[in-house]
């Protein structure tokens, strides 16, 4: 072994290789948020004696293996060091295979602190700390520094081949990027410039917002670049995440093009394989084999010894390369382990992962995770990143429903009826006093009632808590023959408990009673920013891309960009003449006049399909709109085919739906603003010659928006705007979108509202349009 050979690893990583055995276990949950568990591990340091050191950084070298990492504490009076973690229930439940890896990680700080501080011996200690009582558990083991030694080299003996090999693919991988050529004979208009915008943003460690038209090839464009930088920045892994499952597919597609592809394929003499581990994560839900049984070994066969075979499936996994969904499915079956969970640790391996945005920006965040601990250079992709913004207040939002702790209650084992019946009468009297009328008179059960509360209602909160507890000791105590709706709770009532513990500004706690007995509360984001800010810092660049990002300002308050985010607005390659843009500005689609706007919108539908007949796509502002317009375009228009968007479809519905537009086919399809078929997908060529959108795509003048409003008005002084019209506008170009998707296609939009004459409104609109006024459907 080369003397030279010089490869990082954190002492987690080196303990999650080398310590792990037996079945897949996840039994011993839920356990503690990342922010429950840095308290926990501040809470355990501020019970030690004076000296005490907490976060001490180690690290230590063998044969050309670097391993480093914090431990998590060290009484040098004492002479102890302590390795905390956190959990809830009963500690007895915790699979020994986890409890050896604790073992593994604090003997491994140990010998990296006695060849540090030239120590003979040490005690090492694991302290569990119980989150919800604050009660400690200690083991403690003495060791010498002779032994630790002896076991750390053991571990690192374990890891040095694999080690070898990861450092041998780094090498031959940033090599290939150097020389990796532009897959096509020349760039788009446009593309070269998205390009060099994202190569400059990664090699200044800056985040970049680009709005780039659709058509000119965004994610090769901002692929490509970014594997170029991946050598020159020292970059150790990139991340490519989408809002659906087809940008999933499209990134895949473009790095396949790129020259990624299976290794074994080059044995085959099939091509010439640019040496890159690529990844396809997957939601559990769609990755599970066996969807009724538990994750573990007593319940579940890819369970059962899952780390006892997952070496020889990691090995078959990276000599692949290639992991899409497919691909990791076939090498799970192969070495029977579970596949979601094969993905999970794979992604420690890869150069790319592709997946959605959840995996880096919400509070769990398994990439965001791993880069921390591993301290990489990561470099992040947005797709749709319009979308960011309603994505990440969904991450940072939870509701708990009244009905499910009512029905609970009923049917609870003895030992949870008194914590769930005081939770039900702290339940009763919240909806009492929220839902009373100023006039003091209590208002109709029956009535549905929407509310803003001044704050989190605390004693419910509390009765919360304490429900979570004697929920998790009953699990504890009670393993078997769980019911998985009592289980199901407890994870809403934490999920509720944890953004209770970081309520602010960015957030509101509402309450809507729907009738009797069935009241929702929850507590909804309305500024991602103080969330996502710390996601963004820790990235080495984050590119967010998309064709409706205008206004900048927008995105940069409301995700919590950096000060030093550039703006970049790629000039669309589109002409004024592929587009006709005309406004019906005699129309209006508010609400109070939308009964009144039927006929002339089913008129203008009609009208401009007999001038030029083709497939044409029409938006509305909701189903209830939808579905009047065309109950009277089938009664006036029986010789128009049209066809129509559901509510609830399945994907085989939505297919069926965009099925109907085939080359040379002839209808109107109707569709919703900001669903399914507004944006996402393509219909190039006369498969869309059009679109008619019949809404300005506002959110609703609700209580919630209405309040969202003033929230933002205090924060950025921009309430209206950030609350509805930013959003809606941001619907509308998006479904417009639809009709021009390359240099070769001609098409009409129609909007059909009077606001979209407005001076400041359409000043929003994309530049290269140029809108004509057309104030009946006849001129």
């Amino acid at each position: 072994m080369s003397e030279s050979f010089r490869y990082r690893v954190a002492v987690r990583a080196l303990c999650d290789f080398t310590a792990r055995e037996g079945d897949l276990d996840h039994r011993f949950t839920p356990s503690p948020s990342a922010r429950e568990g840095i308290a926990g591990h501040a809470l355990v340091a501020s019970r030690r004696g004076e000296g005490y050191e907490a976060e001490v950084p180690l690290s230590g070298c063998y044969a050309g293996l670097v391993v480093s990492g914090r431990a998590d504490g060290y009484d040098p009076v004492a002479n102890r060091l302590e390795e905390v973690k956190t959990h809830r229930g009963d500690l007895s439940r915790m699979a020994a295979n986890h409890r050896a890896l604790h073992w593994a990680q604090v003997r491994v700080y140990g010998a990296l602190l006695c060849a540090e501080r030239d120590l003979e011996s040490v005690s090492l200690s694991l302290v569990y700390l119980e989150i919800a009582t604050g009660r400690e558990t200690l083991l403690t083991e003495e060791w010498t520094a002779s032994e630790l030694s002896e076991f750390f080299v053991s571990q690192c003996r374990h890891f040095l081949a694999w080690a070898e090999r990861e450092s041998g693919h780094r090498e031959q991988r940033d090599d290939a990027l150097r020389h990796l050529a532009f897959p096509h004979a020349g760039f788009r208009p446009g593309q070269r410039e998205l390009a060099e915008g994202v190569y400059k943003a990664a090699a200044t460690r800056r985040c970049l917002l680009t709005q780039a038209p659709t058509g000119i090839g965004k994610t090769i464009g901002t692929l490509f670049p970014l594997l170029t930088a991946m050598p020159r920045q020292g970059l150790d892994r990139m991340a490519f995440l989408t809002m659906k499952t087809p940008g999933r597919r499209l990134a895949l597609d473009a790095l396949a093009r790129l020259g990624a592809g299976r290794y074994d394929n080059v044995a085959k003499h099939e091509t010439t394989v640019l040496p890159l581990r690529v990844l396809e994560l997957v939601a559990r839900s769609k990755a599970c084999e066996h969807p009724d049984k538990a994750c573990h070994g007593e319940a579940c066969p890819l369970a059962a010894g899952f780390y006892d075979r997952l070496p020889a499936a990691r090995e078959a996994a990276v000599s692949r390369g290639w992991l899409d969904r497919e691909a990791l499915r076939e090498v799970a079956v192969e070495h029977a382990i579970c596949p979601y969970y094969l993905g999970q640790e794979l992604a420690r391996w890869c150069d790319v992962t592709v997946g959605d945005v959840n995996h880096y920006f919400d509070a769990g965040a398994m990439l965001h995770g791993l880069a921390q601990a591993n301290g990489w250079r990561l470099a992040v992709l947005v797709d749709e990143a319009h979308n960011l913004v309603e994505r990440a207040r969904g991450m940072y939002s939870a509701e708990l429903d009244q009905r499910r702790v009512n029905r609970l209650h009923r049917s609870a084992p003895p030992a949870l009826r008194r914590p769930l019946g005081r939770l039900v009468r702290q339940w009763q009297t919240l909806v009492r006093e929220a839902c009373q009328p100023s006039g003091g008179e209590e208002e109709s059960q029956e009535r549905p009632v929407y509310r803003v509360l001044d704050g989190l209602p605390d004693k419910l909160v509390g009765s919360l808590q304490q429900t979570a507890a004697s929920i998790t000791d009953h699990l504890s105590e009670h393993p078997a023959g769980t019911d998985p709706e009592l289980q199901e709770l407890l994870f809403e009532v934490l999920a509720f408990c944890r953004l209770a513990d970081t309520f602010g500004q960015h957030s509101l706690c509402d309450l809507a009673r729907h009738g009797r007995g069935h009241a929702v509360l929850g507590i909804r984001n309305l500024v991602p920013a103080d969330f996502l800010a710390p996601r963004f810092a820790a990235a080495h660049s984050t590119v967010l891309f998309s064709a409706t990002l205008s206004p900048g300002h927008y995105h940069r308050d409301l995700l919590g960009l950096p000060e030093n985010t550039v703006w970049q607005e790629v000039a669309s390659p589109f002409t004024a003449n592929q587009l006709d843009v005309r406004i019906r500005d005699d129309i209006s689609t508010r609400l109070r006049d939308r009964a009144a706007s039927v006929a002339p919108v089913v008129a203008e539908l009609s009208r401009q399909y007999r001038a030029s007949p083709g497939h044409y796509l029409a938006f509305f502002s909701s189903f209830a709109y939808l579905e009047a317009v065309l109950e009277r375009f089938r009664e006036t228009q029986p010789a128009i085919p049209a066809w129509s968007q559901c509510r609830g479809m399945t994907e085989a519905d939505r297919d069926a739906f965009l099925a109907r537009f085939q080359p040379g086919g002839q209808g109107i399809g109707f569709a919703v603003l900001g669903g399914a078929f507004a944006e996402g997908i393509d219909l190039p060529g006369d498969r869309l010659i059009g679109a008619f959108i019949a809404t300005l795509g506002l959110p609703p003048f609700d209580s919630f928006n209405e309040a969202l409003k003033a929230r933002l008005q205090e924060r950025f002084g921009r309430g209206d705007e950030y609350a509805y019209r930013i959003p809606g506008l941001i619907k509308v170009v998006q479904a417009a979108g639809r009709v021009i998707r390359g240099p070769q296609d001609r098409g009409t939009l129609v909007l059909m509202d009077d606001r979209f004459a407005r001076r400041d409104i359409q000043a929003s609109l994309p530049a290269w349009w140029q809108v004509a006024l057309r104030r009946r459907y006849g001129s």
